[in-house]
């Protein structure tokens, strides 16, 4: 196995040792070349498996956040403290997550508008609908083995003790030692007897585990194979790979049972793969994204957004066409939530951003997530100025006395590795300084009035829950998350940190106190669902002092 970081530079030689070709990689003319994908490859000549892992495994410019150097991660299958050991299971972990990660991203991108276009060149790959790939194989394998080695051990045994026909007790007893139980009674497990019966299933048996086996060694999977099993190794191995199709098909309609039909499947693709005597045959085969940001927005949005509503204006726009970018790209993660000022909802609007774990978003990225947001307030506007109501009933965005915009909270979610071994917590928190954006800014319940908190979450937990994850898992995770976005902000608002201060007006003349003071108060205030008028004064608003008499402090909650 090998593993490269995208982005990265390594040398020439080494690049064409590994790659047929330069299709992952982009020659700088210095000797050296820079991996431009992300993806899995594999070569069937060489038995290779190679990984080029997103540029977020990087620490530094020289280090991996395995504390690795990348060079050494290039080349671990010649350093043997490393292939060897348990300890490093975990990149074993790592490599099968990703590539589930790409097939996830494959399946869920593959009859979408979302990429349209421009999916034949983002994802990249000579691996069929119908295909298994060699990884997907090996996988099958290990978890088939895994799911049924004790009900495989037992036909095992099942077999061998079919074998016992006429034992030859005189010789049993003389060349075996008996094991035995409490009360002094001798049980064998190994007889004599005269003639030895070849049994089908168990030729199976060989055949699977002599796969397995291979695997085991090869790719340092620190599997447990019971001794029992007789195993094919070395150049009769080899020889089985060449032929094996040939032989296998010969014992084809022998199977009843559905483990061992299955077992038989798994041995028949395996064998397809390595005849040399077929035309299909492959010298290559691999999955690749050139632009893996596209993948890190789905795996995000998978996780954060809520379905869309097919909810059109009078010109046909809908939330999805504010989404989705013909070129692929997903401007926003959105879910509707409880607003900030009351019990009624309002739209989190979120921006994932692909960098290195340590870089954050900079001047232009920020511009366009406010007018993310902005384009997604319009089209509520517009849903309302048009049929008198929002994208749900209970969202609300304007209100008509005041002409107060809700708070529209916005986000920047990064992902980062902070422990390498981890991919049971999601880590989300909060990153850098919260980002605002306003014409006004003593005016909080204005349009053009917008903040953005800035979180960071831990992409090995991403990663794992882009393909493990059912709807259930992901339900309860994005819950958990609109509380803690929703709380955050709240926050942010209470301790002042957001300069503005609340006040909710005494009496119930709200119509006439706007109609009087609208001057004053444009932007500053907004009706809430529940019949409450807040206003929101800024810490150096002094314009606002003599109507302060009818309001009372307020509390977000």
């Amino acid at each position: 196995m090998k593993i490269l970081i995208e982005g990265e530079t390594y040398t020439l030689k080494e690049l064409r040792k590994t790659f047929a070709d330069s299709k992952f990689y982009h020659e700088d003319g210095s000797g050296a070349g820079t991996i431009i994908s992300v993806g899995y490859y594999h070569s069937y000549e060489k038995g290779e498996l190679v990984y080029m892992l997103p540029k977020v495994f990087m620490a530094d410019s020289a280090n991996t956040v395995f504390g690795i150097n990348k060079n050494v991660l290039f080349n671990i299958d010649i350093k043997e403290t490393f292939k060897h050991k348990a300890e490093y299971n975990w990149i074993r972990q790592t490599s099968v997550y990703f590539y589930n990660s790409l097939l996830e991203f494959k399946r869920r991108n593959k009859q979408s508008g979302i990429l349209q276009s421009s999916l034949s060149a983002t994802l990249n790959t000579n691996i069929n609908e119908q295909e298994y790939s060699f990884l997907d194989l090996l996988l099958t394998f290990v978890n088939f083995y895994k799911k049924n080695k004790n009900q495989i051990l037992f036909k095992h045994i099942e077999y061998k003790s079919q074998q016992v026909k006429n034992p030859n007790w005189e010789k049993t007893i003389r060349k075996s030692v008996p094991l035995l139980t409490q009360d002094k009674q001798p049980i064998y497990n190994i007889y004599r007897n005269k003639k030895k019966v070849l049994n089908n299933e168990e030729e199976l048996l060989i055949y699977f585990f002599s796969i397995l086996n291979h695997f085991n060694k090869e790719h340092n999977l620190f599997l447990t194979i019971d001794k029992s099993y007789t195993l094919i190794k070395g150049r009769k191995f080899e020889l089985l790979q060449k032929i094996g199709l040939s032989k296998l098909r010969k014992i084809k309609y022998r199977y009843f049972d559905d483990t061992l039909r299955k077992m038989y499947h798994l041995c028949e693709i395996y064998f397809s793969q390595t005849n040399t005597s077929s035309i299909k045959k492959k010298k290559e085969e691999f999955i690749s994204v050139n632009n893996y940001n596209l993948v890190f927005e789905d795996m995000i949005d998978k996780l954060f957004s809520d379905p869309i509503i097919e909810k059109k204006t009078e010109d046909g726009t809908t939330l999805k066409h504010l989404k989705y970018n013909d070129d692929g790209k997903i401007i926003d993660h959105i879910f509707d939530y409880q607003s900030l000022l009351d019990t009624s909802d309002i739209f989190y609007i979120g921006d994932s951003k692909y960098y290195k774990s340590d870089n954050t978003a900079g001047k232009v990225s920020k511009y366009k997530q406010f007018t993310y947001a902005k384009n997604v307030i319009q089209y509520n506007i517009d849903l309302l100025n048009e049929t008198g109501n929002y994208y749900t009933e209970n969202l609300r965005y304007r209100d008509k006395i005041t002409e107060g915009y809700n708070i529209t909270p916005n986000f920047f979610i990064y992902g980062y590795v902070n422990n390498y071994k981890n991919f049971e917590t999601s880590e989300l928190d909060e990153k850098g300084d919260i980002v605002k954006s306003f014409h006004f800014a003593d005016r909080l319940f204005d349009r053009d009035t917008l903040f953005v908190h800035q979180y960071k979450i831990n992409f090995l937990y991403v990663l794992k829950a882009y393909s493990q994850f059912g709807n259930m898992t992901i339900e309860k995770f994005r819950k958990e998350i609109k509380n803690k976005f929703r709380n955050n902000f709240i926050e942010f608002f209470s301790n002042k940190k957001s300069e503005f201060e609340f006040y909710e007006y005494e009496k119930k003349d709200f119509e006439t106190f706007v109609e009087k003071h609208f001057r004053k108060i444009n932007g500053k205030t907004f009706i809430t669902k529940d019949e409450k008028l807040i206003l929101a004064k800024h810490k150096e608003d002094e314009s606002l002092k003599e109507i302060l008499n009818d309001f009372k402090e307020y509390e977000l909650q």
